[in-house]
């Protein structure tokens, strides 16, 4: 009987874990609507709105985690800050200076290798096997990854310099997804985030630092045009604190590999997005991505529940 509460608690966990991982990745891919108004219209730089919109996080999260500032370790502190710099100011760098060496499609398409850059990794460092039904739902969600950035006009050309820093920003991310796996059962996602957003931001105060054009803070305090703060607020809040703090979750409870798969719905989300809130015209390529990206993460998952499946049964 206790085993049946046990197992039963443990689904109810994980299909809570993936609505929660999936609500992120909604969250994350219309990001860029609220990043928009703010650096085309508000005349942010993009170190600016990383900057400012992590650093509210932090102030915030602070609050409630004050009551620890360091980690129990200096190995878990470098390995926090290796988090911080990973998903936060290595990514952020990367991905924003290959847009200026190679094309949209070429950074959208080679961002979305991270969850296999994280499949990868897990094999290399934890020794898990990687299971060919993950490998091919993998493939194929990245197929549809590709379906929707063409979809859109995206055109796929070498640009060395470019499509290694891309490349570099996926890796970055990945690192970070397997990273956190070892901090998770250790301390709680508040106290995690937190450490996360204060070393991002703080390897990224260089880059503001050296910044040319002026600062545009006080757009954000402008009243009457009160926009730009709610799509500040919107940032912070649900895409850095509610973002970050679930997905770490996913990361405890699914595992790595999982909850990185879903990164491939990001481009789906925007696609989505972009209909509702500008009028763009969903393609039939684009509606294969959709069918792809969803068929490639559904099988992906199946997969991995039958071997976990036949394993108990053993």
């Amino acid at each position: 009987m206790a085993n049946i509460k046990r197992f039963s608690r443990n689904n109810y966990l994980k299909v809570i874990a993936h609505l929660g991982v999936l609500l992120t990745m909604v969250a994350w891919g219309t990001s860029f609507i609220s990043s928009k108004v703010l650096m085309v219209d508000g005349g942010f730089t993009p170190v600016e709105t990383y900057i400012y919109r992590f650093t509210v996080a932090y102030i915030i999260l602070l609050s409630f985690t004050f009551k620890r500032i360091f980690a129990y370790s200096w190995k878990d502190e470098l390995q926090l800050m290796l988090c911080g710099m990973c998903a936060g100011s290595i990514y952020f760098v990367t991905e924003n200076y290959a847009l200026k060496y190679t094309t949209t499609g070429n950074v959208s398409l080679l961002s979305s290798i991270s969850p296999i850059f994280t499949t990868v990794l897990m094999a290399l460092i934890y020794k898990v096997r990687m299971m060919p039904g993950v490998i091919i739902g993998s493939i194929v969600a990245f197929a549809g990854v590709a379906c929707i950035v063409f979809s859109h006009g995206g055109s796929l050309e070498i640009r060395p310099t470019g499509d290694v820093l891309a490349l570099c920003s996926s890796l970055s991310w990945a690192v970070y997804t397997v990273a956190i796996k070892r901090l998770t059962p250790i301390y709680n996602s508040l106290y995690i985030t937190r450490k996360l957003f204060f070393y991002g931001v703080l390897t990224a105060l260089p880059l503001l630092m050296t910044q040319s054009t002026p600062l545009h803070l006080s757009v954000l305090f402008d009243m009457e045009q009160p926009q730009y703060l709610l799509n500040f607020l919107f940032l912070v809040i649900f895409c850095s604190i509610g973002g970050f703090i679930i997905f770490n979750e996913g990361v405890k409870i699914l595992g790595s590999v999982t909850a990185s798969n879903y990164i491939y719905l990001q481009p789906l989300v925007t696609m989505v997005a972009g209909y509702f809130v500008f009028g763009e015209v969903i393609t039939i390529l684009g509606y294969i991505g959709c069918i792809l990206i969803i068929g490639g993460l559904v099988f992906s998952d199946k997969f991995k529940w039958d071997y976990s499946k036949r394993k108990n049964q053993e």
